[in-house]
């Protein structure tokens, strides 16, 4: 009997749990569409609870403060960014191909609006960069990351001969992220689609003039291919639209 009733309170549990972890993701998903439009300052566990029609106080139990609400949504974008830009990576050994579809997964996930306003950091950044506190620290921590990471993948490049032995991977790295969020800037300001372009552009540039033979030789391989990718997604989707006729 005992052993019953103890599988019963254990399904009554994960119960409870699953419910709650699904109304985090429906929260999360929320929160990181307006912190990217409005900025971390636009939450508010009443405006939540309002807009997806949920208990204030159980909005409240997950998260306790605003402040904590702001530092979840931080650490749920960092989670979506990595599955978007960086795990996408796994597979590609370094080199410099590794570091262009790096920059084009980035420049991907900005155009295509993962986040509602565009790149979710960008928009925090500047939201935040003159504050201090935790949120302003979790927010620099992940500006940190992001420049550490390309740092290291031009870095792994280059120890594989792909770029110029006495290559400043830093001001190269700086270089790359800023032509990267021009284009989104310029592109959520404006409407300027065109903007992801001339990055490109730019990007393919400063590598190439950075880059080895062999390294230019791995940048064009990979421009190739992207393109092959590009005009296989345009075939689809034509027959997709036929197809629907």
């Amino acid at each position: 009997m005992s052993g019953s009733t103890g599988g019963g309170t254990g399904t009554k549990t994960d119960g409870r749990v699953e419910r709650g972890n699904q109304t985090r993701r429906l929260v999360l998903g929320r929160t990181m569409d307006i912190a990217s439009i409005e900025g971390l300052e636009g939450l508010s566990l009443g405006r939540i609870a309002t807009e997806l029609q949920l208990s204030k106080s159980g909005v409240f139990a997950l998260f306790g403060s605003k402040e904590e609400l702001q530092l979840a949504t931080i650490r749920a974008a960092v989670a979506v960014f990595a599955e978007h830009v960086v795990t996408p990576l796994n597979d590609v050994p370094p080199g410099a191909r590794r570091v262009r579809e790096l920059c084009r997964n980035w420049l991907t996930y900005s155009s295509e609006r993962v986040f509602a306003g565009g790149c979710f950091f960008y928009a925090v950044a500047a939201e935040f960069d003159a504050r201090t506190g935790p949120v302003h620290d979790a927010v620099a921590r992940t500006r940190l990351d992001w420049n550490a990471y390309m740092e290291r993948t031009l870095t792994e490049a280059q120890a594989v001969g792909d770029f110029a032995g006495d290559l400043d991977v830093e001001q190269l790295a700086f270089e790359v992220i800023a032509l990267m969020e021009g284009a989104n800037a310029q592109s959520v300001l404006l409407g300027d689609t065109r903007a992801y372009a001339r990055a490109e552009r730019g990007v393919t540039s400063r590598l190439r003039g950075s880059a080895t033979d062999q390294g230019r030789g791995a940048l064009d391989a990979a421009a190739d291919a992207a393109d092959a990718a590009d005009a296989a997604d345009a075939v689809d989707a034509v027959d997709a639209v036929g197809g629907g006729e």
